[in-house]
């Protein structure tokens, strides 16, 4: 019998290298970013005029705080010369992200986290946009007017949105990128940062930003492309090597990172033989254990060195959660085709923002899900626009066990589509926000839901344009156990017929409620939400002019757990008031967005 204390060591340090790997991973954009800028500063001047462009058109994008139809908040405000810049504040002529800081993720519906996501992928929006000319980029500015400091990756595309072929081979390369920081900058400013220096031409430019750090909404006014029409030529002056990015140029070279997804585990020779010392004669179990801290392209890799380890990173039983987001610039077919065998056992599977611009097709789709889709029980599908009927289809007939599925900003599904959804009887969660579904009469939705799902906890109907009173009152008595209700820009809703005072009485475990925008909302209905939804965490009133202090202070004083509240555009609620209630409520972050 071998003795333990060896054993013991072989795992702690095959443990410490796993960890290692991950450190080391997440400091590398910081190493690199030290070595781009080194880069880019010893550039020569190119002997060609630079090109300076403003984005021509908004490609895609995964949300916005606007509505389809409008003008106001939304990405597209990002094309064409700045509105508001130089000027600070918040302006509608602006481009606005769904969500920001971390209060989403304290709601009842927030998802739960996928695991093994790398920790140098951080990016939950983007935005992609299309100029004029394509050209070698030598800087990008981003116009921010009001909480700079959400972009946190700039990348480039080979692909021309305006040209009649696609290239043979469409790539994505990263510019610049940052992890979240803190930005303290009340002020608008133009964000520069030291990009690095590619080897194709673009046109087409994709921010991704987290606005997790941020105290309020991000607005972008505008963003300005500059580059050359011929590549630039580095000097002769030598700069610093960053030892990770030759790592890097290996692994891409010799096929160990993402990109080799799209070969088989077992592409190189296995050492023969079982001379792993201890290692093999680990329970399995703990082997597996060890593994799970592993990232994706880390299992491809060690896949590669030995039969032990091939088998163990083989096991469907390390794909039961599968994050595929982080790498959507490069999953394809073909990486979906040799992943299928390992994932049988899936369960959680993310595909969000992937096969874009041709990179998954619906057959390569379809054939994963008929191998992989019986155990699926949660099915992450936001900015796939590859998706098209038959998708859902397939989606229907074969997950038969699906919770939670999300088909938010899908906005090339057509309406015609969803009636597939209709067979997965199992649902509890559904995302269609920016959808095409079509809904004639939101209250005989509201209805069908009050009578139907008795124990429904989530429901958004922000942008709802034609729900009143009467589809309220059947929510509120059907479905007594709603925890956030998001009523935001709906138009048709009015205090005036108590259709909020009775959501207060009838729902007293609300934790969120949103009635933004909605100018009728008064002192009434705060004091009944005083009296009666006592555990509230989160309000948004944004824009009433019939709420005063004197409402809000029952409110804070009966709500102890409220967090979130915001009166930003509430004519009653002044800077002094605001101040004296932050004195009073400290715990409170009470929200007053300003113009200037």
């Amino acid at each position: 019998m071998p003795p333990v204390f060896p054993m013991l060591t072989v795992l702690t340090m095959f443990y410490y290298m796993c960890l290692r790997r991950r450190a080391r991973t997440a400091t590398r954009g910081e190493m690199m970013n030290s070595h781009r800028t080194i880069e880019a500063n010893s550039r020569t001047s190119p002997l060609n005029a630079e090109v300076v462009q403003y984005a021509k058109e908004v490609v895609d994008f995964s949300s916005h705080y606007g509505s389809e139809n409008s003008m106001s908040y939304t990405m597209w405000n990002l094309a064409g010369v700045p509105n508001v810049f130089p000027s600070s504040g918040d302006f509608t002529q602006t481009a606005v992200f769904r969500t920001y800081g971390t209060w989403w993720d304290q709601c009842p519906s927030a998802p739960v986290p996928f695991k093994r996501t790398p920790p140098n992928f951080q990016s939950q929006d983007y935005v992609e946009l299309a100029f004029e000319q394509q050209v070698y980029p030598t800087a990008v500015h981003v116009l921010e007017t009001y909480h700079p400091g959400a972009v946190i990756r700039i990348l480039a595309c080979s692909a021309n949105p305006y040209s009649p072929s696609p290239p043979a081979e469409v790539r994505w390369e990263i510019l610049w990128t940052e992890k979240p920081t803190k930005v303290n900058a009340s002020q608008a400013r133009q964000f520069k940062p030291c990009i690095k220096q590619i080897n194709f031409p673009t046109n087409l430019i994709r921010l991704e930003v987290n606005s997790s750090l941020l105290d309020y909404y991000t607005e972008l006014d505008a963003v300005v492309l500059h580059g050359t029409k011929d590549k630039p030529v580095l000097s002769l002056k030598t700069s610093l090597i960053d030892m990770n990015d030759l790592e890097d140029d290996y692994e891409e070279k010799n096929g160990c990172g993402m990109d080799n997804l799209n070969k088989k585990f077992s592409s190189i020779a296995l050492r023969e033989g079982t001379r792993n010392g201890y290692f093999d004669k680990l329970p399995y179990e703990l082997i597996q254990l060890i593994l799970n801290h592993l990232t994706l392209p880390d299992l491809c890799r060690l896949a590669q060195t030995c039969k032990l380890l091939n088998q163990h990173c083989c096991d469907p039983l390390q794909y039961i959660h599968l994050n595929l987001q982080p790498y959507w610039a490069k999953l394809n077919d073909t990486s979906l085709e040799f992943l299928q065998p390992r994932c049988t056992l899936v369960q959680w599977l993310n595909l969000s923002w992937t096969g874009n611009r041709g990179f998954i097709s619906v057959s390569g789709f379809s054939r994963f899900l008929k191998v992989c889709g019986s155990e699926l029980v949660r099915l992450e599908l936001s900015c796939s626009h590859f998706l098209n009927e038959t998708c859902l289809e397939i989606i229907s007939e074969m997950c038969l066990n699906l919770q939670d599925l999300n088909l938010s900003s899908c906005d090339k599904l057509p309406p015609q589509a969803f009636n597939h959804i209709a067979k997965l009887c199992g649902l509890k969660r559904l995302v269609l926000y920016r959808t095409k579904v079509e809904i004639e009469d939101y209250d005989v939705i509201a209805s069908v839901i009050g009578a139907k799902c008795k124990k429904l906890r989530t429901l958004d109907l922000w942008r709802c344009k034609n729900i009143t009173e009467n589809g309220i009152a059947e929510l509120a008595a059907g479905c007594p156990l709603l925890e956030e209700l998001d009523l935001g820009w709906c138009p048709t809703l009015q205090s005036s017929t108590g259709c909020f005072a009775k959501l207060a009485r009838q729902l007293p475990n609300l934790q969120k409620l949103f009635l933004t925008a909605n100018r009728s909302v008064c002192d009434t209905d705060i004091e009944e939400l005083a009296c009666n939804c006592t555990r509230l965490r989160q309000l948004d009133i944004l824009g009433t002019r019939m709420v005063s202090p004197a409402s809000l202070r029952k409110l804070l004083e009966s709500c102890k757990d409220l967090s979130l509240l915001d009166v930003s555009f509430c004519s009653q609620i002044d800077n002094r008031a605001v101040l004296e209630l932050n004195v009073s409520f400290p715990k409170v972050f009470i929200k007053k967005s300003f113009t200037q």
